[in-house]
């Protein structure tokens, strides 16, 4: 069963300056397990940081922030750190892998945290590569790959320990629009083929389309949500 995120009066505030900035004002927002959303809003409405609770990377000041059967609110560092490992995976704007190794040991990188022997962390890096169109690219280094086959390794890096939830951060912000696509086909199918719950911050009307909803933020509050969905049976 794919994990719902459930998000209850959630409040976060940061201080910058000796000014404190309220980024999320007692937001609640229900999204169902299974589903692929995209979350738009103009810059400081809140969108990182939205995406930053949900994977456990920050925590709420008030309020409950929900994944699947777990609120996150209870667990500390270390059990943060435990869930992210086995239930979030994160694809972010820059590629975020390590030029001087493969294709392969990048994606193998997450799964050193797991209890999986080398045997076993090669064959799910491999299913990873091979799921996202890059079984002939395994043992190339990122510079050897383009722009768009970087973001693909990312990728089969953020599903490599096969969690439920995909995190995207302006996944395509740095690829041209064809590429953009490539990529963005990938998430869609990630989603409908293997049942992946995915968030994706864009600012790419475009890029939102792949997403069954579209969630508006602004100033830290939920404006309305888009359902592609709706739309593409009216048309």
């Amino acid at each position: 069963m794919a994990s719902a995120i459930i998000l209850r009066s959630v409040t976060k505030t940061y201080t910058r300056a000796g000014e404190s900035l309220r980024v999320l004002d007692e937001l609640d927002l229900q999204m169902q397990g299974g589903t692929f959303y995209a979350l738009m809003g103009p810059s400081g409405s809140g969108k990182t940081t939205l995406l930053n609770l949900v994977g456990g990377l920050d925590t709420a000041d008030a309020g409950e922030v929900i994944v699947g059967d777990t609120d996150l609110g209870t667990l500390d560092g270390s059990q943060l750190a435990a869930w992210r490992a086995r239930n979030v995976g994160f694809v972010f704007q820059g590629f975020n892998l390590l030029p001087v190794l493969t294709a392969r040991e990048n994606v193998e990188l997450p799964l050193l945290l797991a209890p999986l022997s080398k045997a076993e962390r090669r064959a799910q890096a491999e299913r990873a590569l091979e799921l996202v169109g890059l079984s002939d690219r395994m043992d190339h280094k990122p510079r050897e790959l383009s722009g768009g086959q970087e973001q693909r390794v990312a990728i089969a890096r953020a599903i490599a320990s096969d969690p439920e939830v995909l995190l995207a951060d302006e996944p395509t912000g740095d690829l041209d629009r064809t590429t953009a696509g490539t990529v963005l086909d990938l998430l869609q199918r990630l989603n409908r083929e293997l049942k992946k719950t995915i968030l994706m911050v864009t600012h790419d009307p475009q890029a939102a389309t792949y997403a069954d909803q579209v969630i508006h933020l602004d100033k830290g509050k939920l404006g309305r949500i888009d359902d592609n969905r709706a739309a593409a049976k009216r048309s």
